[in-house]
């Protein structure tokens, strides 16, 4: 028989054409601007681990405002603009509102089990949904106004005792707010020096170096999360480090679970909720929850609570007295304000902070200057978006540069400076609806607890300028103040803050 090769021929002319005709249905992708991607790595090469939100700055100055990169197997892209903050964080929110996968969300929060790191699904949402109904409600935290006032108070008292020595600020400030999150998410103090007979499950120099750690390892750029192949070698020991902070804290609160547990069943009918982790364990027993709160769940939902009550409250205040301390004329005029409205007889309460408009400046302004995220929790896109004729791919991890909207200067004149005025009599808040201050972020995924983290800002700043003449050590000059930064999940100050302080009130108020 003889062969007739044209058939074959035919055949492979019908199936390219098909081929090409499909391919030509699926339009190329239109990326958004970005440097060249090296193999592998991407764009690893251009960010500075150590502070990467600067890194993209630099490159968004040069790319624009709407920035791909790559890193390593991953496609990202980068909003630094009011409009791609709205665009990701308003308009399109649910396209963008889940996470990526990483070692921090692993290792450090119960698998993904936390608020921060859990991707979008029921769980997430429930768990939403219960922080803003059951512990972070307008109702619960009034309810819980006067820990904050004992707490703080006795903040002022313990610095009134160290007058007239350098103190290091962001201990005291540290442990007020960790004393105030205690007391409000555990229902005491746990980390104070235990009773006859009580079980001492970490000191709170040993907790605090937790804080600290759990943060900075949140905040990482984790070799193994760019290039999964990679991830076993831990080449920079960060995943040893996860484990290591993780096991720590789950000791602590297995003990605090313990503890409330023993409780519930001492009182049985007569139990009532006290703290959220009695609300959070009433939660855990309910038939009704659309996806079962497991323990892992309740321990990774208080862990949540702890460091970011603690960490954005002591970072801002620090960062807040930081920039006072370089510019006398701005302590002066908050030093007149306070001396007006509140008089020298009596401190400031929470209800009075909305009187106190300059406080209110200087709070947004060092919100402005020093995001405790300057980069928001990344997000993951879930389907396809355009924006200007870009495409966005599902799968991109996103990342919204809000130090970068900090210092536009098409939104803030002169935006290097620190200005408190700016906001005089502006609307602009810090309550996720204007995007040119994001400091609690936005849309589903903005901070739950952002209404607690504010007032303990308002409250224990206003009181530190109102009860204490500020000044920084013998010897140094405002010139000589640092104000580097370390980058992890917040950005505190590299140096802590060094002052010494001088009492201005009458002496018993600080005794009270």
């Amino acid at each position: 028989m003889e062969f007739h090769p044209w058939g074959t021929y035919l055949a492979i002319l019908v199936l390219t054409i098909l081929l090409r005709a499909i391919a030509g249905r699926r339009r190329k992708l239109n990326l958004p601007p970005g440097p060249r991607q090296w193999p592998i790595i991407g764009n690893l090469n251009l960010i500075n681990p150590s502070l990467p939100h600067r890194s993209l700055h630099a490159l968004s100055q040069k790319y624009g405002p709407l920035m791909h990169l790559r890193f390593g197997s991953f496609p990202v892209v980068v909003g630094s603009s009011v409009d791609l903050a709205k665009f990701f964080l308003k308009t399109h929110d649910v396209s963008f509102v889940s996470r990526p996968k990483t070692a921090a969300g692993k290792y450090t929060t119960y698998n993904y089990t936390d608020i921060t790191w859990s991707p979008y699904g029921p769980y997430w949402r429930q768990a939403r949904k219960m922080c803003l109904v059951e512990l972070f409600s307008a109702k619960r935290l009034e309810s819980y106004e006067y820990i904050r006032v004992e707490e703080v108070r006795m903040l002022l008292r313990d610095l009134f005792r160290s007058a007239g020595s350098p103190v290091l600020l962001k201990d005291y400030l540290t442990t007020v707010s960790l004393n105030v999150i205690s007391r409000m998410v555990l229902g005491k103090k746990y980390l104070d020096k235990a009773t006859e007979g009580e079980t001492v499950v970490v000191s709170p120099e040993e907790f605090k170096e937790m804080l600290d750690e759990l943060f900075l390892l949140n905040g990482v750029l984790n070799i193994g999360d760019s290039i999964p192949w990679l991830d076993f070698l831990d080449l920079q020991g960060y995943i040893k480090r996860m484990k290591k902070v993780s096991k720590k804290f789950d000791r602590f609160l297995e003990h605090v679970l313990d503890k409330h547990n023993e409780r519930r069943r001492r009182e049985g009918s007569d139990f009532v909720a006290k703290d959220m982790v009695d609300v959070l364990l009433q939660l855990a027993d309910d038939p009704n929850l659309e996806v079962k709160l497991e323990r892992n769940g309740v321990k990774a939902f208080t862990q949540d609570m702890i460091a970011g009550g603690t960490e954005s409250s002591a970072v801002t205040v620090e960062w807040a007295i930081s920039e006072l301390l370089k510019r006398p004329e701005i302590l002066e005029k908050a030093t007149e304000e306070l001396d007006r409205v509140i008089g020298r007889e009596r401190w400031v309460e929470e209800k009075d902070v909305h009187r106190l408009p300059y406080i209110e400046a200087i709070v947004k302004e060092t919100m402005r200057m020093h995001p405790v995220a300057p980069m928001l929790v990344p997000r993951l896109s879930r389907e396809h978006a355009t924006y200007d004729g870009y495409d966005i791919p599902a799968g991109t991890r996103v990342l919204v540069n809000v130090w970068t909207i900090g210092r536009d200067p098409t939104i803030w004149e002169a935006p290097e400076e620190f200005r408190p005025e700016r906001f005089i009599g502006s609307s602009i808040d810090v309550k996720g609806h204007d995007y040119e201050l994001l400091p609690f972020g936005a849309g589903r995924r903005m901070c739950p607890g952002y209404s607690l983290g504010l007032k303990v800002i308002q409250v224990s700043l206003a009181n530190l300028l109102h009860g204490f003449k500020w000044r920084l050590p013998p010897g140094m000059k405002k010139e000589d103040l640092s104000m580097e930064e370390i980058f992890g999940l917040s950005t505190p100050r590299k140096v802590p803050l060094q002052a010494v302080v001088e009492p201005k009130l009458p002496a018993h108020l600080y005794c009270a």
